[in-house]
């Protein structure tokens, strides 16, 4: 993204806008006292917002120059140097820092980075609760997310869904195969999501009636029940594949887009 692009059309948009505007308002017109008494809260209000945006770009120039050359081990070391060092746990920050551990396959450096966050502003582990509960699933220590998710399972709200998918996810991973049909299970008759629908459904046809053959019969009923949810909340692959993009742009999304891939196969019969 050329951020240096992004931030001088907004100043040229800004003054093309404006300056009008302000012309008409200083002309020597009979209305143009009326004009500005009813809409000086307008210009009062990008007045500020010029400012604003003008010191954020540039207090985070470094930072946007990184990722704008996706130099992700000097993206690293700025963060780390602002965050760690400076103590600024801010959640933007933190989420990007931990994206960049991901990126560079270091899951040891976002567990560790999760012991400072926990210390310095523990309310930032539910926030980023995927990130960090996705880096143990890439580092293979599957009981270790299965825990970590089932203790966010409600304090995570704004992804409840999602950690409550991983949490089944890492349990089956775990071997508990079980307990991960019973999350599976609710997921598929009680989530609103379709793509949560979708991944528990697939995976309770594909692989709990193997293993519980006992309970197959009940699964393959849950799962048909959601695949037909799925279909009328997504009825094509067009908008299946465009949520799947957005999706996969998340590190969560990413680190599963094959069972996405397999999942999106397995509704829509392609």
């Amino acid at each position: 993204m050329k951020f240096n692009l992004i931030f001088v059309l907004f100043n040229i948009t800004f003054f093309f806008l404006l300056t009008p505007i302000i012309l008409f308002s200083l002309a020597p017109y009979r209305d143009a006292g009326l004009f500005w008494q009813q809409n000086w809260p307008f210009f009062l209000v990008w007045l500020i917002i010029l400012p604003c945006f003008n010191v954020f770009y540039f207090t985070n120039k470094r930072l946007f120059s990184l990722l704008e050359r996706e130099d992700w081990p000097a993206l690293v070391t700025y963060l780390e140097d602002r965050i760690i060092q400076k103590g600024g746990y801010n959640s933007r920050l933190v989420r990007l820092l931990a994206y960049s551990y991901l990126v560079l396959s270091d899951s040891a450096a976002v567990m560790s980075l999760e012991n400072k966050v926990s210390l310095a502003k523990p309310a930032l582990i539910d926030t980023h609760a995927l990130i960090f509960g996705t880096a143990r699933i890439l580092a293979k220590d599957y009981s270790g997310a299965a825990r970590f998710f089932e203790a966010r399972r409600e304090s995570a709200a704004n992804n409840k869904d999602w950690v409550s998918w991983y949490h089944g996810f890492a349990l089956l991973l775990d071997h508990r195969i079980e307990k991960a049909a019973d999350n599976f299970s609710y997921l598929a008759q009680g989530s609103k999501n379709g793509i949560i629908i979708a991944l528990s459904s697939y995976f309770l046809n594909k692989s709990m009636g193997s293993v519980m053959p006992v309970k197959a019969k009940k699964y393959l009923e849950i799962s048909g029940t959601g695949r037909e949810s799925v279909q009328k909340i997504l009825p094509s692959t067009k908008e299946w594949n465009r949520e799947m993009v957005r999706i996969t742009a998340e590190i969560h999304g990413a680190a599963i887009s094959k069972y996405l891939e397999e999942t999106g196969r397995w509704i829509y019969n392609t």
